[in-house]
């Protein structure tokens, strides 16, 4: 299904991604985990075509996704969707409106300039919103909303793309544990009941362990772990955030407890 292979993003001299492999055979919910700047960002984007590989090539179903231009990486883009850590929604304009977005890029220009769209595409969006718990507030102003209703109505517009797959970059960092909690169960769902791949960057272990089938994790671009929530111990924790103080300051105490009660 999705096949990364040797994928390499330098800046100059600095390397972001170093050769990175994953081999995704079925549909998951992957996560990937790792210390700021561990490169984390930068493979997602590479994903989804925001910004291009150095080297080494990315396959999905047998196409090559590195090698697209025009209006076949416009279409890659629709099928793999992307979610941001701060929404990336349009602060005055109302919540149904910023999940009709996601259906922009199979959209004429003209209906774009002139914000008109399809009533089946309106009432497929207010069925999404309805889905996720958030359809009273199609109306309002998405600036109105918490911060946590934001995110849902971000990865509702990503659903009106009706992707093959989702990319979450740090889709809780900015919210608190009840809404985040939300937001992961979400996408969960969304997984389970869709059958659509979830790739999430995610900045807590327990988090990755909770909600996803399979965790990556990455220190200095590299992949250094790729295994089952199960597998990732106290050991696997530390080669991924290393071993000094910045370990501990990684992690919320009931997090590091957490870390403590796995076998190392």
């Amino acid at each position: 299904m999705l096949s990364i292979e040797n994928l390499t993003k330098s800046f100059g001299p600095n390397i972001a991604v170093d050769a990175a492999n994953i081999e995704v055979r079925e549909s998951a919910m992957i996560g990937i985990i790792g210390r700021s700047g561990a490169g984390k960002s930068t493979l997602l984007r590479m994903l989804n075509r925001l910004s291009d590989a150095t080297s080494g090539r990315i396959m999905f179903d047998g196409r090559e996704i590195t090698s697209l231009k025009g209006a076949e990486k416009r279409r890659w883009q629709s099928e793999c969707a992307m979610i941001f850590q701060q929404f990336n929604l349009v602060p005055r304009m109302d919540v149904v409106s910023n999940v009709l977005h996601g259906t922009l890029n199979r959209r004429s220009t003209l209906s774009t300039v002139f914000n008109l769209f399809p009533s089946e595409d309106i009432h497929r969006a207010i069925d999404i919103l309805d889905r996720l718990g958030i359809a009273e507030h199609g109306p309002k102003r998405a600036e109105a909303l918490s911060g946590g209703q934001q995110q849902r109505v971000a990865i509702a517009r990503a659903l009106m793309q009706d992707p093959r797959i989702i990319l979450a970059d740090e889709p809780i960092a900015s919210l608190d544990p009840m809404n985040a909690q939300v937001v992961m169960q979400s996408l969960r769902r969304i997984h389970e009941e869709d059958g659509r791949m979830v790739i999430a960057n995610l900045h807590t272990l327990d988090t990755a362990r909770r909600y996803c089938d399979r965790v990556i994790g990455m220190r200095d671009g590299r992949i250094v772990f790729d295994g089952t929530p199960e597998q990732l111990t106290t050991g696997v924790a530390r080669d991924i955030y290393g071993a000094d103080d910045s370990f501990n300051e990684a992690y919320t105490s009931t997090e590091i407890q957490t870390l403590n009660s796995v076998p190392a």
